[in-house]
This record gives structure tokens, C-alpha cells and sequence, in this order.
């Protein structure tokens, strides 16, 4: 095991551009592929197309249509300008822009990261199977995860305008994108950050108006809320038996300890309490290893901490446990920990792991949530013992 990382690091593959773009892109059209084989539908591309018609005929945004798709929108107002490009195509080819798009935009925000490039391209390639599981369910994670990953390559450049802008899309989207906000105190204008935040609060609040009206979309914030509200609740319940939400530590307490919905408040302040203490290196801000460390635990916590992570919800979690790995010093605890990562995280929702393995433990204890929340608990200690002071710094160099 401790040739794993030295061989993680230099194999020729794992550094092969060409590679990761047809691994990452070609297991997204193998999903569309197999979608249309099996006949399994695109229920949700059909929820997110709806949203920009039925804003336009000022149809309620959150309720159910059975006559038009299962399930409902949970996704703000704004997502109609968003997807409004996709939805005048027909479904098939909407569908596979859509996808295409949202691969093309987090390969994007990988690339921007200020690490090695060699390290970029490793993780793009072990997060393809988890890029092809979002395209598997047409859904929009991976572009909350590229929004926040851009949050902090903009803020990090000195860019807090764009920054901003990517931050409060994903936030008007989809809640998750508020912890982009945890970047604030990288900025080096503070006071023109929260004049940003106004400006991209205020245009992201208005422009779905300018395809309804200002009534129409004030009655859909009150609905979005409702909604949101509804489907916490119902993820929460023990007598809720979709083990495909809830991937969280509140769904591994639920389902191994079956803690009731009311003992989630401990994990929540506990888990808050954790995340705060991060910020204690103040004299540190500004060193770009910590700041890759906190942009780990950001995206980590955003997905382990919420009810309503699913399987698909791990591209904006693994991404950081790869990167993460690539910061550790080569030692064997490490390797066999990434490895097991690997295998729970990506592998277990593969042939590769039985279906009964598959359904009576991994699905049925939300255990894919196990892995990200180790590797959150390290990166916690691992800051306020200042570990990441050992990192290399030609790892975290901007790509040029």
C-alpha cells in the first residue's frame, strides 16, 4: 500500500488530458445511451424543462403535475432563465445539451483550481463515474458544485464580482450554494464583496420577472419555501423507505441508531460548532493551503449535513475528498483510506459491488455518507492542528 499514492500520483494515465475528457464526457453520453436502452426516462429533465413554461403561463412552480412528471420541482425561480436555452429544444436533444453542459462547466471549475495540473486531471478522472451517476438521474449537482468551486477561484483571483455571481446563482437555484459565503474572509475588499452580494441578491431575485411578473415570482419565493419545508420533513421521516434520500450523517444516525428527526438538532449544532472553529487560524487567511483545506470541508459539509443529499449529491462531495487526498503526505493509513473512499463512494453504486451489498447496506444505512464524513472530521482536526501547513507548495500553484 504505500506504492498506492506514489502510483496514484505518477501513473501516465492519471495524467492524461485526453483521457479525462473522454472518460468524463464519454460515460456521460454512455448514461444518456443507456437511459434510452432501458427506458428508464428522464423524469427530471422533464420536472427542470417545465419550470421555465410554466413560469412563463404563471402555473405554480411547486406543485405536482402527474400528468406531466412524477415527483416536484424544488429548485427557485431563477432556474427557469437557466434552463430556459435546453427547454426549447425538443426533450431528446434539451436532455443531452443539458447534460453535456453541466459535464462541461464542473470540468471547467476543476480546471480553475489552483493546484497542480497534473492533480486537476487525476481528479476529474476518478470523479467521471460520479459525473456519469448525476447524468444517470439528469440532475443539476454538478453545476451548484462548479458554481461553488468558481466562488473560490474568483475570490482567490481577486475577483469577488464573479465570484459573487456564481455563489448567488447556485444559491437561487439550489439552497446548497450559500456556503460559497464561507469564502468571505478571503476576500481582500470586504465592503465591495457585500455590495457584490446585494447587486447579484437583487438581479437574481428580479430577472425570472422578466419572463412572468413581480406578483407571480413573489408567490412562488413563499411556495419555493413551502416546498423546501415539506421535503426536509419527508426525508426525515422514519417511516420514509426511499433509501435514495438522505444520504447524510443524519440518515446514517437515522437508519443504524433509528434516532427520531428531533435528535438532528445535536448533529447540527455540533456539526456548526466543528465547522466554526476552522476559522480560528486567522493569521492564515491568506495561505492558499488552508484555504484548499476549508474549500474541502465547504463542500463536504454542504452535502453530509443535509437531509436532502442523494447519491447524485456526491459529485459535490467526492471532488473534495480526491482533492484532499492529493494534500496528504504518502503514508499507508492514507492510501488505504482514499481507497476505501473510492470504493464506498464511487464503486459501491457499480456491478463491481452485489446487489445485495448494494441494497441491504450501503442504500439501506446511507453509508456513502460514511467516507465524506471521516474525511471531514480529519480535515477539522487536521486545521486546527494546523496540518496543512506540511503541504507542498508546488501542489498549489495556479495552473498558468
Amino acid at each position: 500500500m504505500q506504492k498506492v499514492k506514489q502510483y496514484l500520483l505518477k501513473a501516465d494515465f492519471l495524467k492524461d488530458y485526453k483521457l479525462a475528457i473522454l472518460l468524463w464526457f464519454g460515460l456521460v453520453i454512455l448514461a444518456i445511451l443507456l437511459t434510452i436502452l432501458h427506458n428508464s426516462g428522464n423524469n427530471n429533465f422533464l420536472i427542470f424543462r417545465q419550470v421555465y413554461f410554466h413560469t412563463t403561463a404563471f402555473k405554480n412552480l411547486y406543485t405536482q403535475y402527474p400528468l406531466e412528471y412524477g415527483d416536484v420541482n424544488l429548485y427557485g425561480p431563477i432556474f427557469s432563465i437557466v434552463i430556459a436555452p435546453f427547454a426549447l429544444f425538443s426533450i431528446f436533444w434539451g436532455s443531452f445539451f443539458w447534460l453535456l453542459f453541466l459535464a462541461s462547466v464542473l470540468f471547467y471549475a476543476i480546471m480553475q483550481l489552483p493546484i497542480n495540473k497534473n492533480i486537476k486531471i487525476a481528479i476529474i478522472i476518478l470523479n467521471a463515474l460520479e459525473m456519469m451517476n448525476v447524468a444517470s438521474y439528469y440532475q443539476s449537482n454538478a453545476f451548484i458544485a462548479a458554481c461553488i468551486l468558481l466562488g473560490f477561484v474568483y475570490i482567490n483571483k481577486g475577483k469577488d464580482f464573479w465570484a459573487l455571481f456564481f455563489i448567488l446563482l447556485a444559491t437561487f437555484i439550489k439552497i446548497y450554494g450559500i456556503v460559497g459565503l464561507a469564502f468571505f474572509f478571503f476576500s481582500k475588499n470586504k465592503a465591495k464583496f457585500v455590495l457584490y452580494f446585494i447587486f447579484w441578491s437583487a438581479v437574481f431575485f428580479v430577472l425570472p420577472m422578466a419572463i412572468s411578473s413581480y406578483s407571480f415570482i413573489i408567490q412562488c419565493y413563499k411556495d419555493w419555501l413551502a416546498a423546501l419545508t415539506a421535503k426536509s420533513i419527508h426525508n426525515t421521516d422514519l417511516n420514509n423507505t426511499n433509501n435514495f434520500q438522505n444520504i447524510s450523517v443524519m440518515g446514517m444516525a437515522q437508519r443504524i441508531f433509528s434516532f427520531a428527526d428531533g435528535n438532528n438538532i445535536f448533529i447540527y449544532l455540533s456539526a456548526i460548532f466543528l465547522f466554526s472553529t476552522q476559522y480560528l487560524q486567522i493569521k492564515y487567511y491568506s495561505d492558499i493551503r488552508y484555504r484548499l483545506y476549508l474549500l474541502c470541508s465547504v463542500l463536504l459539509f454542504v452535502v453530509i449535513f443535509s437531509t436532502g443529499s442523494e447519491s447524485s449529491t456526491y459529485i459535490i462531495a467526492f471532488p473534495a475528498i480526491c482533492l484532499w487526498y492529493y494534500l496528504q503526505p504518502n503514508t499507508k493509513v492514507a492510501n488505504i483510506f482514499f481507497a476505501f473512499a473510492f470504493i464506498i463512494t464511487s464503486l459501491a453504486g457499480t456491478d463491481l459491488v452485489t446487489p445485495y451489498v448494494r441494497e441491504h447496506f450501503i442504500r439501506a444505512y446511507a453509508l456513502k455518507a460514511l467516507p465524506a464524513f471521516i474525511t471531514w472530521l480529519i480535515i477539522c482536526w487536521q486545521i486546527n492542528t494546523k496540518q496543512f501547513l506540511k503541504v507542498n507548495l508546488q501542489k498549489t500553484e495556479f495552473s498558468k
